[in-house]
């Protein structure tokens, strides 16, 4: 009897270093991948805003299209369907006589939520869902502690880390792919299927025209690393604020998975060998690290991170009249220049760089004294490099309830501001003053 495996992929969607795809064409005699658009990532949230905007929508369908030409490049393709993984994934294992479903585990409460509705339905009609790691440069299984001692000060973490774990080489991609002759062929929605107006188009102002997909990912990291030689100097660049080369930009594409953070890391690896090893090359990696450090933490602490308290159990103070100060800084509209034009250009383009996004957000917290959780739901709805862990991760962190160990963080705006924008270029370019 041939054995038949359905390929559920999430926030993984390249042939590159990924286990669940390998795996699957090795111990699957065919295999069907599987992409579902969950509506709930499209819809309202309980803070007002969208789970997803238009841009980071646009984005998503790129990399899924990507996905489905590489996969036939191989000989297979990609069902893509519209609906909840909970419903669609058990169908279509019966549909097909799945013998076993595979994913990548995710970490975040309502991701995960998923996955155990999933496994439930399956488990139901007696198939087995397995579950792999595949979003970190580091298994949790080569850490030198369990998750839950796990320190809660990141320099503690990194140089642990840094001194007793390593980071295995990449998967090998699959060479071929077979899968059922009868397979459903379908076609991908857009966006006005998945409720938004028109096409969604980046403005001319973007420090880059972020398309998606796992070749465009692999393609800028080929432009930043050997066309641009960029990556030596990334620690002095890294915050600026215009121009597409002062950092990598990568996030997008490791955030959906297009870009494998391993793959990014041994590649640092090999211009480290190839061209020069210096303050740069490490910080790089020092900024995966970050990444995985964030994921580690929602395993730990589970939802806290979404909690007002985070996981230090007080939150911040807020002033009275925060829904009409939280509308102004969404805007672009507190008065304060460096603000407005951070804030314009996440809304016209899906990103902010590193630098500006601390700034926004500890002047929300800190001298609007709105509720932070809002200011990230808002990054989750516009970023288009939005990850859960990541982005809860860092705006609870300025929040002072979550993993910074330094008490009140704040940034003086106005110094950043002369720091960072000293010719006021990039104010000029986001607020059209002079």
């Amino acid at each position: 009897m041939n054995k038949l495996i359905l390929v559920w992929f999430r926030n993984d969607l390249r042939i590159h270093d990924n286990e669940v795809l390998l795996e699957a064409t090795r111990k699957g005699d065919a295999i069907v991948p599987v992409y579902c658009f969950d509506p709930r990532h499209y819809g309202p949230t309980s803070y007002g805003t969208r789970k997803t905007g238009p841009i980071r929508a646009q984005f998503i369908l790129e990399s899924v299209a990507d996905l489905k030409r590489n996969l036939q490049a191989l000989g297979g393709n990609l069902i893509t369907l519209m609906g909840k993984p909970e419903e669609l994934i058990p169908q279509l294992a019966v549909q097909y006589g799945v013998n076993e479903v595979y994913h990548h585990r995710e970490v975040a409460t309502e991701e995960i939520d998923v996955s155990e509705r999933v496994e439930t339905a399956l488990w139901k009609r007696k198939i087995n869902l397995k579950h792999f790691i595949g979003h970190t440069l580091y298994h949790k299984e080569h850490l030198p502690f369990p998750i839950k001692d796990i320190p809660d000060v990141f320099t503690n973490f990194r140089k642990k880390i840094e001194k007793e774990s390593t980071v295995r080489p990449c998967f090998s991609e699959p060479s071929a792919i077979c899968i059922p002759e009868n397979m459903l062929v379908d076609h991908l929605p857009s966006l006005s299927d998945l409720g938004y107006d028109g096409q969604s188009s980046l403005d001319s102002r973007a420090v880059l025209q972020f398309k998606g997909g796992e070749r465009e990912g692999l393609k800028r990291m080929q432009e930043y690393f050997w066309e641009h030689d960029a990556l030596r100097t990334y620690k002095e660049t890294r915050n600026g604020l215009l121009g597409a080369n002062y950092s990598s930009k990568f996030s997008a594409w490791i955030a959906l998975g297009c870009l494998s953070p391993r793959k990014v890391y041994w590649e640092i690896k090999k211009y480290e060998k190839e061209r020069v090893a210096n303050d740069s090359t490490y910080w790089l990696i020092f900024e995966l690290l970050w990444r995985d450090y964030f994921r580690f933490m929602f395993k730990k602490y589970d939802n806290k991170f979404f909690l007002k308290a985070g996981f230090k159990g007080q939150a911040p103070s807020e002033a009275p009249n925060q829904r009409e100060l939280f509308e102004r800084w969404k805007l672009g509209q507190t008065g304060i220049p460096f603000i407005d034009a951070n804030m314009r250009e996440l809304n016209a383009t899906g990103f902010m760089s590193n630098r500006g996004r601390q700034n926004v957000a500890s002047y929300l917290v800190k001298e609007l004294q709105v509720n932070w959780t809002w200011g990230a739901a808002y990054f989750e709805e516009q970023l288009i490099d939005y990850c859960p862990a990541n982005n809860w991760g860092n705006w609870a962190y300025l929040a002072g309830v979550g993993n910074d160990p330094r008490e009140d963080r704040h940034f003086n705006t106005a110094k950043q501001a002369q720091l960072y924008d000293p010719a006021g270029k990039y104010i000029q370019l986001w607020n059209n003053v002079s």
